[in-house]
This record gives C-alpha cells, structure tokens and sequence, in this order.
C-alpha cells in the first residue's frame, strides 16, 4: 500500500492517508469477514476516521495515529502477500508491536510482517508461527545458542515452541533424538495413591508434552519413533548419570526443579545436543522451603556465553485473550499485597 495526496484536505492540525490495495487482493482478506478486521483497527485508533471507498481506504486524524494506520496496512500487505491471512488477533498483535516501537519500548528491529510470517514448522496442514516479538525472538535464540532459558506466564508458548523446534531438527538431522522430560512434581494434587505401574502414575505430568507431540507429527509415527528411542519422554529422575549426545533436550515445568536438580540436568549436556528450558517462576509447586532451581539458576548463569534467557509476558500469551488479563490481575495483586500467586509469602502455602 501507499499513501497518495487526496483532492479532500483534512481539518487544521490534523493528516490524512489513503491507501491503494492492489487489485489481486480481495478487500475481504483485507478489512475481515462482515469488516471483522476493520473493526479491530477502529477500536485501536478512536480518535482516526477510517473510510472504505471500492478498493480505496482513507484515514484522518492526529499525524502519529495516521501514521501508524498507514503503517499497519503496510504491514498487513506484506503478510497478505505471502499467503498467510490476517486475523483479528494478528492485527491486534501487530498494532501492539508498532505502538511499542514508536513509543520506544521496543528496539523495532523487527517488523510485524517478519514476526508473523516467519515458518517454524508446517505439519499436517498447519504451519507453526511465533506470534509476538518476544517469541519470534525466543525461536531465534534457540538457533543461536546452545541452552536457552524460556520463562513466562501460562499460555505465552514456551513449550510449545520449543518442541517445533526440537521436530524441526528432528526433520532436518540436525539432531537425532528428541528428550523431553518434566520433574514429578504434584500440582495441589496427590497421584502417588492411584493404582497402576509406575509409568501409568507419572504419565500425568508428561500427557502435555504427547499432546504437543501430536500436534507436530502423524500420531501413527509417534509410537514407532518412541520405541526406537528416537523420542522418549521420561521424568526429571531419569536423566541423572547420562550423558545426553546428538539430542535436542526440554525441560519443561522447570520452575518445579530444586537447585540440585537444576545443576544435575544441565550437566547432561553432549556433543552435538542443544537444551531448552522452560517454566513459569510464578507457579512453583515445590514443598515448603523448597529453593526453586529456576529462580536461582537465573543468578548464576545470566551473562554467561552461549547461555539465553527468554523472558516473556502477559502481552506474549496466545491462549484466550483472557488469560493474559488474569495473569497481570494476579500480578497487580502480589505487588499491592506481598503476595506470590495470591498467597501470603509467609502463610502455610509458601512459595520460595
């Protein structure tokens, strides 16, 4: 899209833009089904006056908000172009990423079209994407370096990343195995008094990471390449004496691990092998007095080479766009009260 003068001059002290879409693209995929989209950026830019005019599309306004209009359609073209739709949540994510690289919150360095069209893995019929800066630029790290730290809130798609990831080296032979893991840790819950083997009693902390699995690849694969040993998925206690060679390696739940644990894990690390570790710091469901590893390994190992920390936000969730408010109304109230997880850092139910 352009901006072109227009024959109609705007009000003193106030800009005016219009924009051309080109004619192979349909204003549907443009402006949403029933205007969906449309009405995602009018709710964004209250003060601007949109008009739709064929295939014409003007703003007026204050001059940083018609900007950031003209921008955002900019963006949005590019993504259109490669044949990746729009939706309401990418557009809302997109107007977020431009305001914070106007309003000098973030570097700007990458723009909205490259974080939303950039390909992790394509699997039955989908394609997996980050959909916010942070993600796009926690994926990066993962290519960069050789243990990397993803830590934020429920929802912001630390697991799940990684794991495309772990598939995608799988695919490509960069790797040849897939270790996922989880520390055993009961989340309020008591397990250990159901009936069954031991692998049906922890195949509840592990059942997140099948499901992502079956996601990314054909569910009749995945036994095969489990009995194979070329993906195994086993609790933390597992891991203790290997030396882990040739694998991409996840710790999942890591906020759930003591500093011994922490230590014991990452010195599985091989030849050849990359380790990612994700976890949210607020949810720790370790025993009174318990030192989470996660908290404390950040002291330790932050600044040190081919070591990352990923740290992502509320603003990064991509479940219900709910969730993200829950997680910052739980926040508010921890800072206002002294409180971890709304419980009192004193009370029976400490979190350390």
């Amino acid at each position: 899209m352009t901006q072109t003068p227009t024959g109609h001059s705007p009000a003193q002290g106030q800009a005016r833009a219009q924009f051309t879409v080109p004619a192979q693209h349909p204003m549907v995929t443009v402006l949403g089904s029933g205007d969906s989209l449309l009405r995602v950026i009018e709710k964004a830019f209250p003060a601007a006056d949109i008009h739709v005019r064929g295939n014409e599309i003007s703003a007026t306004g204050e001059a940083a908000d018609v900007a950031l209009v003209q921008r955002l359609f900019d963006e949005m073209m590019l993504v259109l172009r490669t044949g990746q739709p729009m939706t309401e949540d990418a557009v809302e994510r997109s107007i977020a990423m431009l305001r914070a690289s106007e309003n000098g919150t973030s570097d700007g360095l990458e723009t909205p079209a490259e974080v939303l069209t950039q390909n992790i893995l394509s699997s039955r019929g989908r394609t997996i994407r980050p959909k916010t800066l942070n993600q796009k630029r926690y994926v990066d790290a993962i290519d960069k370096h050789t243990i990397v730290f993803g830590i934020g809130p429920a929802g912001t798609g630390k697991t799940y990343l990684a794991m495309a990831k772990a598939v995608q080296a799988l695919q490509s032979k960069q790797v040849n195995r897939i270790i996922l893991t989880r520390p055993a840790v009961e989340a309020g819950e008591r397990l250990g008094f159901l009936p069954g083997t031991l692998y049906e009693k922890i195949d509840p902390y592990l059942r997140p990471l099948y499901d992502a699995l079956h996601d990314m690849l054909d569910p009749d694969s995945i036994p095969k390449l489990m009995a194979s040993g070329t993906i195994e998925v086993a609790p933390l206690a597992y891991m203790r004496g290997r030396t882990l060679n040739d694998a991409f390696i996840i710790l999942d739940e890591a906020q759930n691990t003591s500093p011994e644990q922490m230590k014991m894990f990452l010195t599985r690390l091989g030849f050849d092998s990359k380790i990612v570790i994700t976890g949210d710091v607020t949810q720790v469901d370790l025993p009174t007095g318990t030192k989470s590893g996660l908290r404390q390994v950040q002291d330790i190992l932050e600044g040190l080479d081919d070591v990352h920390f990923s740290r992502l936000s509320s603003q990064d969730v991509v479940r219900h766009r709910l969730v993200g408010r829950i997680v910052d109304a739980y926040e508010k109230y921890d800072n206002e009260n002294g409180t971890e997880n709304g419980t009192h850092k004193g009370g029976r139910n400490k979190r350390k």
